[in-house]
């Protein structure tokens, strides 16, 4: 919990302030779950501060929610590519994803449970930026990614949103973003390194290495055969 306070303090996703007259704050809640690797050992505990979302009214704190998703057999079809090119596959994971999506409406929010002082009682926290549970999350973080991974020169796939693609003569670049998980695929590790800088500069990304697991499915690889 005090790891998810002070990442919602590094980001500055809330600022403290009186109740505006007329205005009733969504609640939030902390949800704890374990996060396990491909062999179902425990590699974190996570606690989450998630926004009570249901409580919110269209047209007042959200509008737009719709954010797309990566559909699963184009993450096969490229995987397929990647095997038959012998390609490299690198895999990411983005920390707290939906804090870094920037909010357009006005949200307020009470504050955590456990963590209000007694000089700041009375107050409530407004929104900068979009936190789990909030309708417009999603779609405020594809947003941001979107734009900050086409300033590096990436195409987004016309049917396929959440796919973007890279070329430079010979040299192929795929990147995939499902939800937190991001996959980079290419024939040339020069031009993949700075792409994973690049990430790494915009958010907070943790490295994987080489792609093994990804939504659920274990990826072994022979590069001899």
């Amino acid at each position: 919990m005090r790891s998810e306070m002070d990442s919602m303090s590094d980001n500055q996703v809330w600022t403290l302030v009186e109740p505006p007259e007329g205005i009733k704050p969504i609640g939030c809640k902390w949800v704890f779950k374990k996060k396990t690797d491909m062999h179902g050992n425990i590699q974190t505990y996570k606690g989450r501060l998630v926004a009570k979302g249901y409580r919110q009214v269209h047209g007042i704190d959200y509008v737009e929610t719709f954010s797309p998703v990566d559909m699963f057999k184009s993450i096969r079809i490229l995987l397929h590519i990647a095997a038959f090119h012998d390609y490299e596959i690198w895999q990411m994971d983005v920390k707290t994803t939906f804090l870094n999506g920037k909010l357009e409406e006005d949200v307020y929010m009470t504050q955590p449970e456990g963590f209000v002082t007694p000089e700041n009682a009375g107050k409530v926290c407004k929104l900068q930026i979009s936190i789990y549970g909030l309708k417009q999350a999603s779609r405020s973080w594809n947003l941001r990614f979107n734009d900050a991974i086409k300033e590096f020169g990436f195409m987004r796939n016309e049917d396929e949103p959440c796919v973007y693609k890279k070329f430079s003569g010979s040299i192929v670049s795929f990147l995939i973003l499902y939800v937190d998980d991001i996959l980079i695929i290419g024939n040339d590790i020069p031009t993949l390194q700075p792409v994973k800088a690049w990430l790494s500069s915009c958010f907070s990304i943790k490295d994987l290495g080489e792609a093994a697991y990804i939504l659920g499915v274990k990826i072994y690889r022979d590069r001899s055969r």
